[in-house]
């Protein structure tokens, strides 16, 4: 990031907002990982749009420049707040996963979706921005839990979500109680090896190493995305399993305009 540039959050607060967030995501996803984006009637040509967008909060990241005041878009996530959740018939995870064994968390969890950074501005600082904000809405509405899903291409079949899968399984699994199924299970092929290291493998995504980092745990086994060419793993974060250091960053920062 030059040294000049300013990364700036905000709240879409209107129609455009959204529909740029949109237009990211569709160079993202359907132009860079060759998902198969299959938005509602009316969406406008290279949008990714779905029905949950409508209920959603969109939280942008823009990089601005000296003398340019608005910036360009370069991440994106939408939020979806437990009332919300509630006027659009549940979570996107919900279409992924029988998330019966989390009802009692549903009234204070948040659902985090969509999440998209431009390739030039995959360095960690854009995620960190957006989640800063995202730790101040979270105490602004009084919630404790954090939902979602962390998607791993499946570019080799399956092979990286399996090892990823399997790791995360020694270190990061929620307990029973909380454990989720998937409505259609990703096929994992047998461990071929002994390997037992608790250690990362090292092309997991940044995104499930980050969250990971800030003390996020796997509710259960990956499920298929077929549209989106993905494994996609249900994961968790609860506030007061936040990382200490990453407390003050999350909770302190100042909440976005």
């Amino acid at each position: 990031m030059p040294s000049t540039t300013i990364l700036s959050t905000q709240w879409a607060t209107c129609e455009d907002d959204v529909r740029e967030a949109q237009r990211l995501r569709w160079r993202v996803f359907a132009h860079e990982m060759g998902a198969h984006l299959e938005p509602p009637p009316g969406t406008p040509p290279e949008h990714d749009a779905d029905r949950f967008d409508a209920y959603c909060d969109h939280l942008l990241v823009r990089a601005v420049e000296p003398g340019d005041d608005t910036g360009r878009l370069v991440g994106t996530y939408r939020v979806l707040t437990p009332e919300a959740a509630r006027r659009a018939g549940g979570f996107y995870t919900d279409t992924e996963f029988d998330l019966a064994p989390l009802a009692s968390l549903r009234g204070q969890a948040l659902e985090l979706g969509r999440s998209c950074v431009d390739p030039e501005w995959r360095s960690g600082a854009v995620i960190m921005a957006l989640w800063s904000v995202l730790g101040r809405y979270m105490v602004d509405h009084g919630l404790d839990t954090m939902i979602g899903c962390a998607s791993v291409g499946l570019d080799d079949r399956g092979a990286a979500a399996g090892r990823l899968w399997r790791r995360l399984c020694r270190t990061h699994l929620v307990e029973q109680q909380w454990r989720v199924v998937p409505r259609v299970a990703l096929p994992l092929e047998p461990e071929v090896d002994a390997d037992t290291a608790d250690t990362l493998p090292s092309d997991a995504p940044p995104l499930v190493k980050g969250y990971l980092r800030c003390g996020a745990r796997v509710l259960g086994p990956p499920a298929l995305d077929v549209n989106f060419n993905t494994a996609d793993l249900p994961m968790m974060l609860r506030t007061r399993d936040v990382a200490p250091r990453y407390r003050q960053h999350f909770f302190g920062a100042p909440a976005a305009s």
